[in-house]
């Protein structure tokens, strides 16, 4: 090991935990399924990880490592660490996203994806362990993040998860930031009552259909009155939860999104709305970010 990863391990392991870290992370866990691998998949091998640290402990250090300009107190994101594991039939490629900035809310939100980023870890490490002792198997899991709004106000961060054990499912979680009072915002925070809900749901069904019937059902949604050949074979769209999956975009149009299979076949993905200004305009507190 040179001197330059000696010094990071070093920072990495100097960091401060936050007190109820160990708590978080065992929270994560329980909230996760458990998932066993179907013993048909073959193949058997040792699991080893390598554990890359402390990307945003220090400016110098991020700007040189991740080549991200440094920006002083202006609200930016870089990658905070990363759990790495390449093996022949099992890989995991994890890395957790950490927000600059001094508000509460932030470091709620860095002590949270870092205890989900371990718990995530851990479960694999888990599974593998699991396969190992039933004759072995395939797995792979990708966890990032993409930045998809980053204007002088907005920023709109997803986390995501890509699970493969013989099939892929995909996880997409958004949290959205007032950089200036560096504030979560969130969806119900935009609108006076929960009226929304029914307005987007309604919306966002009779685009499913519109979609279903302009592409002959190529692309396929599970809403009423599309067309489908047996209704009862699937679990039915009929509304966004309160706090929908969403993010704002630059231009301030809010994009409400569904993970893999929550409303649609596999194949369609993960799945957006955008929602007019004009449907919302009645029921915004204010055209602070949704315009």
């Amino acid at each position: 090991m040179d001197e330059r990863l000696k010094k990071l391990e070093k920072q990495y392991k100097d960091m401060p935990i936050p007190e109820n870290f160990d708590s978080m992370v065992e929270a994560s866990l329980k909230q996760r399924p458990k998932k066993r691998a179907p013993k048909w998949i073959l193949g058997a091998v040792a699991a080893t990880a390598i554990f890359t640290a402390g990307l945003n402990i220090n400016p110098a250090m991020a700007k040189n490592l991740v080549g991200v300009p440094l920006l002083g107190d202006v609200v930016s994101v870089l990658t905070f660490v990363s759990y790495e594991v390449e093996e022949d039939t099992y890989s995991a490629n994890i890395n957790v996203p950490k927000i600059s900035g001094k508000s509460e809310e932030i470091a709620a939100l860095n002590e949270k994806y870092a205890a989900e980023g371990k718990a995530l870890f851990e479960q694999f490490k888990e599974d593998v362990d699991w396969m190992n002792s039933n004759d072995g198997g395939h797995l792979g899991v990708d966890s990032g993040y993409i930045i998809e709004t980053d204007t002088d106000q907005i920023l709109s961060i997803g986390r995501y998860v890509v699970e493969m054990v013989g099939s892929s499912s995909t996880v997409m979680q958004y949290d959205t930031i007032d950089k200036q009072k560096e504030i979560v915002i969130t969806l119900p925070s935009l609108f006076k009552d929960d009226a929304y809900v029914q307005n987007i749901s309604t919306y966002i069904a009779e685009q499913m259909r519109e979609e279903m019937k302009a592409t002959n059902q190529d692309r396929m949604y599970w809403v009423s009155d599309a067309g489908l050949e047996d209704e009862s074979l699937v679990e039915l769209f009929t509304t966004i939860k309160a706090d929908q999956n969403f993010y704002i975009t630059a231009q301030g149009k809010l994009v409400v999104v569904f993970d893999k299979y929550e409303v649609a076949p596999g194949y369609m993905g993960i799945v957006e709305f955008e929602i007019p200004t004009d449907l919302l305009q009645d029921s915004l507190v204010s055209n602070e970010y949704i315009r």
